[in-house]
């Protein structure tokens, strides 16, 4: 059955993916859509169904899938941009684009925490959260969505604070934890600020990670009530297994899993989430650039490992790193459907894999192939320069 909605302007680009073998939908509540066509028009899908049932007719775009799977573009959920594609922390060029050819299409800033001579101040920091924004809402490196401008929490801040950070456009909070403000009392009333404002939160979560943090153990966790439990399995130190499960039972916000993290934590978040048939809180980011470098295909690995080692299906895994986010950060992409973001990444299992299609190979803890991003609609790359080379590639049949 297709889903449709009408295209707004009849004069905007109009996309078609044909031949689609396996639609990962990003959609825990069902992964794998029985469909092989998308269309898009301008940077929104607007049909998702059999080839039979949509309208394909005037595209200016049509890509044959090949057989491959298509699944939405990847969301990095904890990342630390500073200025542009470059990061001081490991004094590198184009890391944003090397996360575009592991699938990543869209970023959240946890805080821009790496800028040489960060301000503490109250001016300072709403100051640079702002131009953050505003800078990153004009500079997509290779398509890529970054959502920044995260000021971390520092004492002194008003409530009027946070309304004239909203006012200006920001809508995230950096990592708690990684300001001054180290108390759960104090940071639960700025919290609060934030939400009545529309500003979405995170904490950090267990041991230090850079000069002037410090430990945050789970009673801060639960009595600040951030909306998102940062890096639970470590970033990079975790908190003890008791812990880790407290946070899981006694909390309802979100459980984020990283790449430069504790493995053993993040299968222990994952099964006990699973326990608590809460598996719709978990979602997916990296914690980079950090001392442990950039990992462009950082995403493709949490991904493998959870589904590999944590037994769950590779098209729920992807979930985590898609629609899961989507739903909890209030984004338009993640999810493939009509009226959703039009970026998707096309991706099959990688040449020699011993998995028999690309769903399996990755069960089996091989990461996929990528053979297309899409982002808005439009090409952003075509065969991946990071990932393994996938067995099938997609083709561009007509592009007018």
């Amino acid at each position: 059955m297709s889903h449709e909605i009408a295209p707004q302007v009849a004069t905007q680009s109009k996309l078609v993916i044909r031949n689609i073998g396996v639609l990962l939908s990003g959609d825990l509540a069902q992964p794998i859509l029985d469909a092989d066509t998308a269309v898009a028009v301008g940077d929104r899908i607007v049909a998702v169904g059999n080839e039979k049932d949509v309208d394909t007719s005037h595209a200016t775009l049509t890509i044959d899938a090949k057989g491959t799977a298509l699944a939405p573009g990847l969301i990095d959920s904890h990342v630390h941009p500073v200025c542009g594609d470059w990061t001081p922390r490991q004094n590198q060029l184009g890391w944003i684009d090397s996360y575009l050819h592991g699938g990543v299409t869209t970023m959240i800033s946890a805080g821009e925490v790496h800028t040489p001579g960060r301000p503490r101040d109250v001016v300072g920091l709403k100051a640079m959260a702002i131009f953050a924004q505003r800078a990153f809402q004009a500079f997509r490196p290779g398509g890529v969505k970054i959502y920044a401008g995260a000021p971390v929490l520092e004492h002194g801040m008003l409530e009027s604070d946070f309304a004239e950070l909203a006012a200006a456009g920001v809508t995230i909070l950096g990592e708690v934890g990684l300001g001054s403000v180290k108390d759960g009392k104090t940071a639960h009333q700025m919290v609060e600020w934030a939400r009545k404002y529309g500003i979405q939160s995170t904490i950090h979560t267990g041991g230090p990670s850079i000069p002037g943090s410090s430990l945050i153990d789970k009673d801060m966790v639960l009595e600040t009530d951030a909306d998102v439990i940062g890096h639970i399995n470590g970033g990079h130190t975790a908190l003890p297994d008791d812990q880790i499960t407290a946070l899981c039972e006694r909390s309802k916000r979100a459980l984020e899993i990283v790449h430069n993290g504790n493995q053993r934590a993040a299968l222990l978040t994952l099964r006990t989430a699973a326990q608590l048939k809460q598996l719709d809180r978990v979602i997916l980011g990296t914690d980079s650039p950090a001392g442990s470098g950039v990992q462009p295909l950082g995403i493709l690995r949490v991904i493998s490992m959870l589904s590999s080692l944590g037994e769950i299906p590779a098209a729920s895994a992807i979930c985590m790193a898609t629609g899961n986010t989507a739903k909890i950060r209030n984004l338009n992409g993640g999810l493939i459907a009509a009226g959703r973001e039009a970026s998707f990444v096309l991706l099959d299992k990688a040449q020699h894999s011993g998995g028999k299609d690309l769903l399996d190979s990755i069960q089996k803890g091989d990461l996929p192939g990528i053979g297309m991003v899409i982002t808005d609609g439009a090409i952003s790359i075509q065969r991946s320069r990071n990932s393994p080379p996938a067995t099938r590639v997609p083709e561009v049949v007509k592009n007018v």
